[in-house]
């Protein structure tokens, strides 16, 4: 009898880089081009610092502080506030960089509503401060008169039902 294993997938492999000398401090800038620097100067760059922990190692594991600082949410605010209709998104309405996303901006296009968007993954920062920020853990997130919506599923859902066209017919006429 032949027996079938599942292959766990491989989990994704930190970012190394060489360890700088032990008596220097360095940081790693990921920086958010899509963003307009002169609207959101606080999305623009998230500086990480890296730790000196594996000294003994030849490389260093960098992650980004994803926490929702007080800066970050108060831009989240003037982000989602700033237009009627915000969607956060992998990629860009013009090139979408997933499915989920093309399926929400080809909703949003149908029902002729102006929308801004933002693209999650340019900024791990953005990205992470966004799940806390929400409380929602995926991409995209669709964000009506300043209020989270909801992902890809329940904008579906709504189009289907005629709530989001309704919801969105309200909110453009205030």
């Amino acid at each position: 009898m032949a027996s079938t294993t599942a292959s766990a997938a491989a989990p994704p492999r930190p970012l190394h880089l060489r360890s700088p000398p032990p008596s220097r401090r360095t940081s790693l800038a990921i920086s958010a081009r899509a963003l307009p620097s002169t609207t959101f100067p606080s999305l623009r760059t998230c500086l990480v610092p890296l730790s000196h922990a594996h000294r003994r190692s030849r490389h260093l594991t960098v992650r980004c502080n994803s926490g929702l600082n007080p800066e970050l949410k108060s831009t989240l605010d003037k982000v989602v506030n700033s237009s009627k209709v915000v969607l956060f998104m992998k990629g860009t309405k013009d090139f979408p960089q997933c499915g989920f996303s093309h399926t929400v901006v080809q909703i949003l296009k149908s029902l002729n509503v102006p929308f801004e968007t933002l693209d999650v993954l340019s900024n791990e920062a953005l990205r992470q401060g966004l799940k806390e920020y929400s409380s929602w853990p995926t991409f995209p997130q669709l964000y009506i008169d300043g209020e989270f919506f909801g992902g890809c599923d329940i904008t579906v859902e709504a189009y289907k039902s005629g709530e989001l066209q309704e919801l969105l017919e309200k909110t453009m006429l205030s």
